[in-house]
Order: C-alpha cells, then sequence, then structure tokens
C-alpha cells in the first residue's frame, strides 16, 4: 500500500501529469467557449455550420492523406463548433515560418555532401530498382553506398551487445539519437559509457525525443546528463501549449560512432526491448548494424536536427571520415519526416510492391494503412505475389491493435497471408522482397510513423542482411499463428462495432 501512495504521488508531481492537465484546462476552456457560444441560439450554431462547411472545403483541397481529411470532415461535420476549432489547434499540418526557414536552412547547408553517385547507380541492374534509388535521393537528397558492410541484428540482446562494443571502441564522436529512453540495465550500461568517452574528450551528443522520455526519465535528466560532459537536446519539448507542432515526434533510434559504425531500426533504449523485463511476453524487434559509406548519411541526419534543435552551426566534415569499405550490395540510407511532402517511407513501400516478382514479407506492430498502401499490398497479392504480413499477438496499445485486425479481412480475401507472432510483442519494422531487396526502419505502418514522425530507414540491395532478413522470416513463420477468414468471421460483435468507429478516427490514432 505504501508503494502504490509513493508512486501515485510520483506520478501526480511528475513533469507529464502536470504539463496534461493544464493542456487538459486548456481543452475544457474551449469546450466552455464553444458550449457558451452554441448557448445563443440557432443563428450562431448554423453560422458554425457554415463555418465547417467552408472548412471542410479548405481541407478537401489541402494536399494531404484522404483518409486524414475524411477523419477531420466528420468531426467538423457532426461537431461543427468544436470540431472547427480543433481543427484550428490541431489539424492544420504546417510549421511557422521561422521553423520553415529553418529547415531550409539546414537542409541547404548539407546538400551539397549527398549528391548521388552515378556509378553505384550503374550498378543496380533492374530498372525498378534504380528508380526508387532515384527517387530517394530526389525527395531525400541521400546518397546511395556500394560500400558499406551489413548485419542484422535480432533479438534486442543482439543488438545491444553490438552497440555496447561499437561505443566502447568510440574515437572521435557518438551521436545518439533515440525515441525512448528509460533508466535500467540498458541504458545505465550505455550511459556510463557515455560518461566516461566525454570525460576522455569524446564529442558525444543526444538527442530524444522528450514525449517519448517524458514519463520514462527523471525530471532532471538532460540537467544529469549535460554536467557530466554529454551535449543533450531534447526534441521538441512537450510544454502547456495546445499546438498543432505537438504532434511532430523524432520516432528515429540511431548512433553513430565516429562516422564509420551507425545502427538503425526499431530498437529503443529500454529494457523491455532487450527482454531484460517482460511486459508484453518475448519483445521481437530488429536493427541494422552498418559500417562504412552509408554511415555518413546517419550522421548527417542526426547534424541536421541537431542544428534544427539548437541552431548551432555544426562543421559537416569533421564528422565524415573519407574512408574505403569493400563489401557486396548496396545501401541507401534515408529520412523521413512531417516536414517533406513525398512520403518516403511510404511510397519506397509501394514501390517495392509493384516491384515484386515472387515474394513480398512485412513485420510491423501497427497495421493502420491509408488507400493507397492498401491497394499496393491487394494489387500486389491478386498479381501472384507470395505477400505476407507478420503482426504481434499480444499488443502493446489494444485499441490500435484491433483498428490493425480490421484490415485482416480484406487482405485475407486478396490472397494475402498475415501472421502473428506468438511468443508475445513483434517491434520489428522491416521488408524483404524477392530474396534481393530489404527494408529495415524506424517506421511503422500507421499514419503518425509514415505522416507525422521523423523516420529513418536502411534501403538495401543484395547485401549480408537482405540476406539474413529472408533468413529470419522464414524462423519467424515456426513461431507465428496464420490468421483466417474464419477467425475473423468469429470476432464477437461487440469488437466489430468498436473498429466499425474507430476505423473513422484511425489517422488520428
Amino acid at each position: 500500500m505504501f508503494a502504490f501512495i509513493k508512486n501515485f504521488i510520483k506520478f501526480i508531481m511528475s513533469r507529464f501529469f502536470i504539463i496534461s492537465i493544464l493542456i487538459l484546462i486548456q481543452i475544457a476552456l474551449i469546450f466552455f467557449l464553444f458550449y457558451q457560444i452554441a448557448g445563443v441560439g440557432l443563428p450562431v450554431y448554423f453560422t458554425f455550420q457554415i463555418i465547417g462547411v467552408f472548412t471542410s472545403l479548405i481541407i478537401l483541397n489541402r494536399h494531404f492523406n484522404p483518409a486524414y481529411k475524411i477523419s477531420w470532415i466528420f468531426i467538423i461535420l457532426v461537431f461543427p463548433i468544436i470540431g472547427v476549432g480543433f481543427y484550428i489547434i490541431f489539424g492544420r499540418v504546417r510549421l511557422s515560418k521561422s521553423k520553415e526557414e529553418r529547415i531550409k536552412q539546414t537542409m541547404n547547408h548539407n546538400n551539397y555532401i549527398i549528391d548521388n553517385d552515378f556509378h553505384v547507380l550503374k550498378a543496380i541492374e533492374d530498372p525498378s530498382l534504380q528508380k526508387i534509388v532515384n527517387f530517394i535521393e530526389f525527395a531525400t537528397d541521400c546518397k546511395v553506398y556500394k560500400n558499406t558492410k551489413t548485419k542484422l541484428l535480432t533479438p534486442g540482446k543482439v543488438f545491444f551487445s553490438e552497440l555496447i562494443l561499437a561505443l566502447k571502441q568510440a574515437k572521435h564522436y557518438i551521436f545518439m539519437e533515440y525515441f525512448i529512453i528509460q533508466d535500467g540495465l540498458m541504458w545505465q550500461t550505455i550511459v556510463d559509457i557515455l560518461i566516461e568517452k566525454a570525460k576522455d574528450g569524446l564529442d558525444v551528443r543526444l538527442i530524444f525525443d522528450d514525449f517519448g522520455c517524458i514519463h520514462k526519465t527523471s525530471r532532471n535528466f538532460k540537467k544529469i546528463l549535460t554536467s557530466q560532459g554529454l551535449k543533450v537536446v531534447n526534441f521538441n519539448p512537450f510544454r502547456p501549449k495546445l499546438s498543432s507542432f505537438m504532434n511532430y515526434r523524432d520516432h528515429r533510434k540511431t548512433t553513430v560512432v565516429d562516422g564509420k559504425i551507425g545502427f538503425l531500426g526499431g530498437i529503443n533504449l529500454s529494457d523491455e526491448y532487450i527482454n531484460q523485463i517482460e511486459r508484453f511476453g518475448h519483445w521481437k524487434d530488429t536493427s541494422v548494424r552498418l559500417e562504412g559509406g552509408a554511415v555518413r548519411t546517419l550522421a548527417i541526419l542526426f547534424i541536421q536536427l541537431w542544428e534544427f534543435s539548437t541552431k548551432e552551426h555544426m562543421n559537416i566534415n569533421e564528422y565524415l571520415p573519407d574512408e574505403e569499405y569493400t563489401d557486396a550490395g548496396i545501401v541507401q540510407v534515408f529520412g523521413d519526416s512531417p516536414f517533406s511532402s513525398f512520403q518516403v517511407t511510404e511510397n519506397v513501400y509501394i514501390s517495392l510492391l509493384n516491384h515484386a516478382k515472387k515474394t513480398a514479407y512485412i513485420m510491423t506492430p501497427y497495421l493502420i494503412l491509408d488507400n493507397e498502401l492498401l491497394s499496393a499490398i491487394l494489387m500486389c497479392a491478386r498479381s501472384g505475389v507470395d505477400v505476407r504480413i507478420f503482426t504481434p499477438h499480444i499488443p502493446d496499445k489494444k485499441i490500435v491493435f484491433y483498428v490493425t485486425q480490421s484490415y485482416y479481412t480484406d487482405l485475407l480475401e486478396a490472397g494475402v497471408k498475415i501472421y502473428e507472432y506468438l511468443p508475445g510483442f513483434l517491434h520489428s519494422k522491416c521488408m524483404a522482397v524477392d530474396d534481393e531487396v530489404g527494408v529495415v526502419s524506424s517506421a511503422n505502418l500507421d499514419y503518425r510513423s509514415l505522416y507525422l514522425h521523423l523516420e529513418v530507414s536502411a534501403f538495401m540491395i543484395h547485401t549480408q542482411a537482405v540476406d539474413e532478413l529472408v533468413e529470419d522470416f522464414s524462423h519467424l513463420i515456426d513461431v507465428s499463428m496464420p490468421i483466417s477468414l474464419k477467425d475473423m468471421k468469429n470476432q464477437s460483435f461487440f469488437k466489430k462495432v468498436i473498429v466499425f468507429f474507430l476505423k473513422v478516427f484511425s489517422p488520428l490514432l
């Protein structure tokens, strides 16, 4: 009982709780204001109906996903007074002019570093794969490399051991960027090394997402690390202010050591990711270790976000060593963000599905598909490609899991094979096509990752990691449960009703 009271007091005194209460108070005031307006009479109500229709027309003419438009239009037309107000605050996916200018300056500062190598492009024999590489370069300015060693790291414990080894080998600098950091064995082991390296004079920098970490770290987390010699940025600080910018999160999970070794994927720095603690059964996750040219892109992406967040100018050339590596295959690391209008990650997946001739395998913890991605998957399966999608059997968020399962029927009817990972929670974000192409990413297949989060992925052709990814998919079948149309028909009526309404708002989840 004493422990419960202690934890409860700690929670209500936390920054997360206090800021959340202040935001809820603002929302309550908005509701009260609109309630008062609505009470004036029918003329005011009809005025807002007209405003709602006009706002809906504006939404229809904006350049973003149709499903996202439908969700907001539904809210505005059903609740015109409240809906219009909330759309003005949360729905307008745009930045302030000052932030837009900072992004342009950061990107322009780095563009000259990452022009594409046409000798590498010529090494890609398949024209459709060459088009994907060209699209990524056009949308992100990220270079393609043929001199990068790759190694698939799964589950989290394998990644952890490789990460620790790389951190201990650091000679010049360490860049780390993570969505979630939580006190525990994993983070304590890492931070001890970071502090030691900072004392030795290395440039040690950390970017963490403020919202992702706010209820997982101490109130003085940033201050404590800074006092130990680390340079630390909390991306997009969670503040008691209603703003659409609070939707934008840094969902990347990357480490760069000396510009030579890099890591990216789905693994955060928390004990459940290495199965040190169990929350939702066995936690299956995946990362990829890079060594060579493509690590330069990871370093550049980190520097871009650091400069955007701090306004500090960094000399990029100090962090990009010129070393040649020899290894088979092609690697193109690329970033994606809500500040881009290309939806790069989604379009890479769609292009790969269109490219697939024999197989297309996908792992994702969340499957909330827009019409474009759903259509691409259905078309791929209907054209005779063996399409398999792996999702968790034990979810971390039940509502999101129900929405994920709501797509199963359409997919199964088209011939897609769906498997749920029986031992627990599948958090890997990967794709393998025709045993020759692979993607390891931080991005989930949901609206938040594809439209609102900063993400990073590795697009690989004929690399060691692709071979290992294909093998991992084959092992995954042995520990996963196939889902049938009969399973979907046997769902309870109550669950079907819940999902029926949830799907309308799925782009906003």
